[in-house]
């Protein structure tokens, strides 16, 4: 019983994220979308917001290596003083991704028209921030 409440929080929980990813690319898309004419439709909207939804379900809750004691064999798959590749892109994507999406709101909170050129580095650090998300999630289920 205790598993199963355990696996539906974990699902609520993610979902939550998921919810919050796809905010944030809605606010990324309506920056770039006012200052790009030609990303004002739905179909970009819903790609941002879709792309947030799966980065954030997948790379914020990556699956870590298992630890080993370093006088102790390493396991198979186990790391001894490694960097943990999925979890350095979960945390650095995250990190860009949040960023650009808390620039955006504060650009449309505070109705400032920011350059084309900055305008162009949130979306390149949203882009990369959230496929470095999806990249860490499923190196991290595959290695599982």
């Amino acid at each position: 019983m205790q598993t199963r409440v355990r696996k539906v929080a974990h699902v609520l929980e993610r979902l939550g994220l998921a919810m919050a990813g796809a905010a944030s690319g809605l606010f990324v898309a309506a920056l770039v979308g006012t200052s790009h004419s030609a990303l004002t439709n739905q179909a970009f909207l819903l790609l941002m917001m879709i792309g947030g939804a799966v980065g954030f379900y997948l790379g914020i809750d990556t699956p870590p290596l298992p630890f080993s004691k370093t006088n102790d064999r390493p396991a198979d798959g186990a790391w001894v003083g490694k960097i943990d590749t999925p979890e350095l892109l979960s945390a650095i994507g995250t990190f860009l991704a949040a960023f650009s999406a808390f620039a955006c709101v504060g650009v449309i909170v505070l109705r400032h028209d920011p350059h084309l050129v900055w305008i162009s580095m949130i979306m390149a650090g949203w882009v990369v921030g959230v496929t470095m998300q999806i990249v860490a999630g499923t190196i991290g289920r595959l290695r599982r």
